[in-house]
C-alpha cells in the first residue's frame, strides 16, 4: 500500500533515537549506534543490533556513536543513521518524502543546528524543521505552554542537560549544559577505574547506573550490584561489588552543575513566572530524569516541587511530532529567537 506523505518528529538523541509518526505514534525507539566496516565503509548494522557491538568488535569492524553532547560528532554516519531510522519508520512506498520535525539543544550553535538540517534532507526529508529540546519536552509532556504563565522543564538526555522557562508557546530564559547521562557513565568508568582498579566498558557503566545509582542519598541501605570487568594490575577479569554510595561520589559534580543550571534558570526568571513556577513545579523529562532521587534532589535544592512527566523517556519524541501541527507559532518563536540573538551578539560586540 502507498502512502501518500508522513510527517515524521524525531528525538535525535545522542543515547537514543525515538521516531514519532503522525496518526501512529513512537514508532521506533533505539540507540544511537552505528556498526561500520572500516575497509569498506559499508553500514553493518543500526540501533539494538549495532549497540550489542559496542566494544566487542573484531578490528574491521567499529562500533560508533555518531552523536556527541546532543550535536553531530560524525555527519556521514549520522545521515545514514537517519536514513535508516526514516525509511524504516515510513516503509520504502512513499509517494512524497516526509515533512521531518528534529529536535536540538537549547543551546547549539547555527553550525551546528545547519548540520542537523542537512543531514535529514540528505536523509531524504522533504522539508526539515527544528524545535528546541525544552519546548518539545514540554509539548510531550502535555503540558499548556500557549498561555501566559510559567512552565520550568528540565529536560537531561543522554548528551545535554535542558534547562527552560516557557510561556506564550515561546522559552522565556534557557540553559544548555553538556553533562547528561554519558557524562554519569563516564564518571563511574573513572570512578571505577581510579579506586577499584578494573576498567570497565560504557555498557557497564550504564548498567550500574540504572540499577544502584541514587543521586539523593538519604541515609538508607544502600544498593549494591557485582560488576565484572579487566583488573588494570594484573590484566585478569575480576568481579567486584560497588553500592549505590561509591556511585553518588562517582556522579557527584554532574549532579551539582544539573543543580546550578536550575538554579541560574530560576535566578534569572521574570517575577511574575516564578510565582508560576512555585505553584506549577519543575517538570523532569528525558531519559536521565528517571536517576533514582533526582527528583527529590531538585526538589529539596530549590525548595519547589519537582516531578517526573509521565513518559520521560518519550516526551521530546511526542512533542516533536505535535510541534508538525503548530508550525505556524514555531516559526514566529524560530524567528523573535534569531532576532534577540542578533541583538546579544551586537551588546557584546560593543
Amino acid at each position: 500500500m502507498f502512502h501518500m506523505n508522513t510527517d515524521i518528529g524525531i528525538d535525535l538523541g545522542t543515547a537514543n533515537i525515538l521516531v514519532f509518526v503522525k496518526g501512529r505514534g513512537i514508532v521506533l525507539k533505539e540507540p544511537s549506534v552505528v556498526a561500520m566496516d572500516k575497509t569498506s565503509g559499508k553500514v553493518i548494522a543500526v540501533g539494538v543490533e549495532a549497540r550489542r557491538m559496542l566494544g566487542r568488535t573484531p578490528g574491521n569492524i567499529v562500533a560508533t556513536r555518531p552523536l556527541r553532547d546532543g550535536v553531530i560528532a560524525d555527519y556521514d554516519v549520522t545521515e545514514k543513521m537517519l536514513r535508516y531510522f526514516i525509511t524504516k519508520a515510513t516503509g520504502k512506498r512513499l509517494l512524497f518524502k516526509p515533512r521531518v520535525m528534529v529536535c536540538i539543544p537549547s543551546g547549539v550553535t547555527g553550525v551546528e543546528e545547519r548540520a542537523v538540517r542537512q543531514a535529514a534532507v540528505q536523509a531524504g526529508a522533504r522539508q526539515v524543521h527544528v524545535i528546541e529540546e525544552p519546548l518539545a519536552a514540554a509539548l510531550g509532556a502535555g503540558l499548556d505552554i500557549s498561555q501566559p504563565g510559567g512552565t520550568m522543564v528540565v529536560d537531561i538526555g543522554g548528551g545535554t542537560t535542558d534547562v527552560a522557562v516557557l510561556s506564550l508557546g515561546g522559552i522565556v530564559h534557557s540553559t544548555s549544559l553538556r553533562v547528561g547521562g554519558d557524562k554519569f557513565d563516564e564518571a563511574i568508568i573513572k570512578y571505577v577505574r581510579r579506586e577499584f582498579s578494573l576498567a570497565i566498558g560504557e555498557r557497564t557503566a550504564e548498567e550500574i547506573k540504572i540499577e544502584v545509582a541514587n543521586a539523593y542519598p538519604n541515609g538508607n541501605r544502600p544498593l549494591s550490584l557485582r560488576v565484572r570487568g579487566r583488573d588494570l594490575i594484573n590484566g585478569l577479569p575480576k568481579e567486584i561489588s560497588v553500592t549505590s554510595d561509591h556511585i553518588y561520589e562517582a556522579i557527584k559534580e554532574n549532579l551539582i552543575s544539573v543543580v546550578d543550571a536550575v538554579k541560574e534558570v530560576l535566578e534569572q526568571t521574570p517575577p511574575e513566572l516564578s510565582a508560576d513556577i512555585v505553584d506549577k513545579g519543575i517538570v523532569l523529562t528525558g531519559g536521565g530524569a528517571m536517576l533514582r532521587g533526582l527528583d527529590t534532589l531538585i526538589g529539596n535544592e530549590t525548595g519547589l516541587n519537582a516531578f517526573l512527566a509521565e513518559d520521560p523517556l518519550s516526551c521530546v519524541a511526542v512533542g516533536t511530532g505535535r510541534a508538525l501541527t503548530m508550525l505556524n507559532v514555531l516559526n514566529a518563536q524560530h524567528k523573535r529567537r534569531l532576532i534577540r540573538k542578533a541583538i546579544r551578539q551586537k551588546i557584546y560586540a560593543g
